[in-house]
């Protein structure tokens, strides 16, 4: 038998998905003009509202500047304080409200007229004063909150929240922003750095790796791997890579042969090891790691230019935020 409480928060997720379907059959050729007022290359977007539809702005915004859209968030109240400095001529204007009667929305409406900006209105009110004033409206009514008083923010505030996301998307098909694009945005989160940086960037240099010859005894191989403690030790005779030694075949080495310290790195190494290009992206090195049987943890990697062993780069680099 379910929790009682559990069933409550089923509730909760049901009544917030079924206002979001109600807000899709309610999409039409409004949402278009608003994206035709939105997408502008002069103009940075304006999203205005207090309360927690104000936290909504923010995190609004917030979703358009990384994605091609440039826009800042005006706080109703603050707006005539100083802050509408923000705001400059022909810069489209999202309210938000969900009475579609904000008094600072309704103060600031003249003042918006004024600099030639049109204003899209995301609105949960169909009878609200605003509804007739903005230029667009957004439909983001909802037929009962989903807390349990039925009076705080809460399925509302999901399916302005999506209208929002919707238009974020839409603008992002109209300025084909990309993966690459979305990574400038974004230099210090994986996706960014996985995009932006190249193997050379964060593998190690030859300097700094084990290297051994294939006559090697395992001996000697593991007091060069304990020197150079990457996980792995390159076998290379006259400038070329022969194989190479991971902790994983000197662990599978011992665990089949009595005498391993008798062998040689030749005997213990994989001799046909992936490789990668130093100037590919990280990403690229992700993907190679990734998609044999057996995820790979090390790859040697070679310069495309000179045909050389350069470095190695591990797992572990793609996702340290240091280099090397």
């Amino acid at each position: 038998m379910k929790n009682k409480e559990i069933i409550d928060a089923e509730k909760v997720l049901e009544l917030e998905s079924l206002c979001i379907d109600l807000a899709k059959k309610q999409l039409n050729q409004k949402f278009v003009d608003a994206l035709d007022i939105l997408h502008s290359p002069k103009n940075k977007i304006i999203i205005c509202g207090i309360g927690k539809s104000g936290h909504l702005g923010k995190k609004m915004a917030a979703t358009f500047s990384s994605t091609g859209s440039p826009a800042c968030f005006l706080h109703a109240s603050e707006a005539v304080h100083g802050d509408l400095g923000i705001h400059q001529i022909k810069d489209p204007v999202i309210f938000l409200s969900n009475s579609s009667s904000t008094p600072e929305l309704m103060s600031l409406f003249p003042i918006f007229r004024k600099q030639k900006s049109k204003i899209i209105g995301i609105m949960g009110n169909l009878n609200g004063p605003l509804v007739k004033k903005v230029d667009v409206f957004l439909n983001a009514s909802v037929p009962k909150e989903a807390d349990p008083l039925g009076i705080v923010p809460t399925a509302s505030f999901t399916v302005a929240s999506a209208l929002g996301d919707a238009l974020a998307s839409g603008l992002m098909k109209r300025n084909n922003f990309t993966r690459v694009n979305y990574a400038k945005t974004h230099p210090a989160g994986q996706l960014g750095r996985n995009l932006l940086f190249k193997v050379c960037d964060v593998m190690h240099p030859l300097k700094k790796v084990a290297i051994t010859e294939p006559k090697t005894t395992i001996k000697e191989l593991v007091i060069e791997m304990t020197t150079y403690p990457l996980g792995a030790a390159l076998v290379i005779k006259n400038n070329n890579l022969l194989g190479i030694v991971t902790d994983g075949d000197l662990r599978r080495a011992l665990s089949k042969e009595n005498l391993i310290t008798n062998m040689t790195a030749q005997e213990v190494m994989n001799k046909n090891p992936t490789t990668i290009d130093s100037d590919l992206s990280l990403e690229n090195a992700l993907k190679t790691m990734e998609q044999k049987n057996n995820q790979i943890s090390v790859l040697p990697v070679f310069s495309k230019k000179t045909k050389k062993i350069v470095g190695l780069l591990r797992l572990h680099d793609i996702y340290s935020p240091s280099f090397h």
